[in-house]
């Protein structure tokens, strides 16, 4: 049974699950993009030929999966095909997705949530440029936690984006929660001090903290982004113990960039995946996995609290390229 079928077999039983709901739903524009390419290009050949595989490389391409990734995933897809003499495009379609699964869970650590298990208070660490829905992201994540049980509290190191603290503290209200912040333009350092030493006080369980996401600069960012790391390990032992990369799902292979860049000045360990809903290039977090290897830990489906879901390879796949 190949990936197709078996997610079919998988999810189809469970028209009344919530998260798979909001997979497919949050998925539709990628899947009219992506799924309807790869049926009408299978109901144009009988059999599959080198035309074939030029054309599905460039839906691979045209859906963001990254030239490199999807020149590998065709490699691997032409090599199964020609050793198991498998030629018909429904079967060749079925051997890509699983290309695509692999190619994904290879990568390593495919963990999602925030481990609370040691019951020692856990500092978050939010980076990316601006624009990309940070600010939201970190409301929807509090709020994750907070229907979980955890006590948390935001801390707005972003000083340098003009309202960035006041649009935290509007969350931090309607969330009923703390935010720590200091004046605008001082040092992101000395808020993220005054938060660690707020949260300790208060036995918060997690700790989000903002940062600027100015790019452009990335001397000044990766400086800036040490000093804080540095204050929070030093007032809370072996924190931050996560910093996630938010991305904009509709910027792109930018959004690569972004990622890439990123990781050159500071340690992730996690992308979360915005707007995924309002993009028909679901591909980009097989591209971001591939040039990275860095896990996506929360996806995007939607503008309500409770869109952003943790990442499930499985539901993601689904959501891209299965029909009904």
């Amino acid at each position: 049974m190949g990936l197709i079928s078996f997610l079919k077999s998988k999810f189809s039983k469970k028209k009344n699950d919530e998260i798979v709901n909001k997979y497919n739903d949050g998925m539709a524009k990628s899947r009219q993009n992506f799924s309807s390419k790869l049926t009408n290009l299978a109901g144009r050949y009988k059999k599959v030929n080198s035309s074939y595989f030029e054309e599905l490389e460039e839906i691979l391409i045209e859906s963001d999966i990254g030239i490199s990734l999807a020149i590998q995933i065709i490699e691997d897809v032409l090599q199964t095909s020609e050793k198991e003499h498998i030629y018909d495009p429904n079967e060749i379609n079925e051997i890509l997705v699983d290309k695509m699964f692999l190619g994904y869970a290879s990568k390593g650590d495919t963990a999602t949530d925030i481990d609370f298990s040691d019951n020692e208070m856990k500092v978050l660490l939010v980076v990316g440029v601006n624009g990309v829905g940070k600010t939201t992201t970190i409301a929807k994540l509090a709020h994750r936690y907070i229907k979980m049980g955890k006590k948390v509290m935001l801390v707005a190191a972003d000083t340098f984006r003009a309202g960035a603290k006041e649009q935290l503290c509007v969350w931090g209200e309607r969330l009923g929660i703390d935010v720590v912040y200091g004046p605008s333009e001082s040092d992101p350092a000395s808020v993220a001090y005054d938060g660690m030493k707020k949260a300790k006080q208060e036995n918060v369980d997690l700790v989000i903290v903002d940062t600027a996401g100015r790019l452009q600069t990335k001397a000044n960012l990766m400086a800036e982004l040490s000093k804080i790391k540095r204050v929070i390990g030093k007032e809370v032992p072996n924190a931050p113990q996560e910093t996630f990369l938010v991305i904009d799902a509709t910027t792109g292979q930018n959004g690569v960039i972004q990622a890439k860049a990123f990781s050159e000045v500071t340690s992730i360990t996690g992308v979360v995946i915005t707007k995924m809903d309002g993009t028909s290039k679901g591909g980009i977090i097989l591209a971001i996995r591939d040039e990275l290897g860095i896990p996506v830990r929360f996806i995007g489906l939607g503008e309500k609290m409770d869109d952003l879901a943790e990442f499930d390879l499985d539901k993601y796949l689904y959501g891209l390229c299965v029909v009904e």
